[in-house]
């Protein structure tokens, strides 16, 4: 009779996403080739055994900085690098990979986010926090995994060529504390250094506006490669990629009646100053 512990083993196995799978099967080819040991490797990559066999079983995705290091001691020609990204995007929310690989295309994109600081322009500090509060909780070692990832995709702000980006953030987003009052801080003076990027817009949406567009809720608006215009929205852990040119055409109306309705760049920096100095 299977026991248990068997049994949730195998669930965790099943749970297991493809490319860590294929990526692990692809280490250990190359390990077996050069004749080493799972010791021998994670000697010479400065990992524990276990973490190289629960990266060779794909029951952890490799880091960037293991990939470098097993590039080099397993001759791999490039082969575990060019997969990098795609092991990275495993790590994402199941809900946000599909938009996420989407996003990778961008040419231009356009947020707003009427509660938080969107998850690009986030500190790590900030983003741990949030993860950190998920309900239901996260086991740790997935707050990892999505807070690594969350940080690998805010390379799309400073990619060749440069992707050009407006970021529309509620009021309340600067105040509401996340973490505590220095992680807070320390976010708005992240704001105000990605705002100098001159790819990088940030506009404020003061709370006394009353009624505009963003009040049913964020959204995103990207183009891609191929200039075609794709619309996200999420809410309670359930995100919806949008491709339907008619609802697409009205998130870019919305888009444009909130940026006329915010703070400008500069207005909208002087309001991060004043609140950061207070924090």
């Amino acid at each position: 009779m299977t026991s248990t512990r068997q049994k949730k083993q195998r669930a965790r196995d099943d749970d297991r996403p493809a490319i860590w799978v294929g990526y692990g099967k692809l280490v250990k080819l190359f390990r077996e080739r050069s004749g080493l040991t799972r010791q021998e490797l994670a000697d010479a990559v400065g990992y524990s055994y276990e973490q190289v066999a629960s990266i060779e079983q794909g029951r952890r995705p490799a880091k960037t900085a293991f990939t470098a290091a097993a590039e080099t001691t397993l001759s791999a020609g490039g082969t575990l690098s060019v997969l990098q990204d795609d092991v990275d995007l495993a790590k994402l929310p199941a809900f946000f990979q599909d938009f996420a690989s989407i996003e990778t295309e961008a040419v231009s994109r356009y947020d707003f986010d009427p509660l938080l600081i969107p998850g690009l322009l986030q500190t790590e500090d900030y983003a741990q926090a949030l993860f950190s509060a998920h309900c239901p909780s996260l086991s740790e070692e997935t707050v990892e995994q999505h807070l690594e990832a969350r940080l690998s995709r805010q390379k799309l702000l400073t990619r060749t060529p440069l992707v050009e980006t407006c970021f529309i953030i509620g009021e309340s987003a600067l105040t509401s504390t996340v973490g505590n009052a220095d992680v807070m801080k320390a976010q708005l003076q992240h704001l105000l250094r990605l705002g100098l990027m001159r790819n990088v817009e940030i506009q404020i949406m003061p709370s006394d506006r009353g009624f505009h567009p963003g009040l049913n809720g964020p959204m995103v608006i990207l183009e891609t490669l191929e200039h075609r215009r794709i619309g996200y929205i999420e809410s309670q852990d359930v995100g919806v990629v949008i491709t339907d040119a008619a609802s697409v055409s009205a998130f870019g109306l919305r888009y444009g009646k909130l940026r006329t309705q915010a703070l400008n760049v500069e207005e909208s920096a002087r309001l991060i100053e004043r609140v950061a100095g207070e924090a």
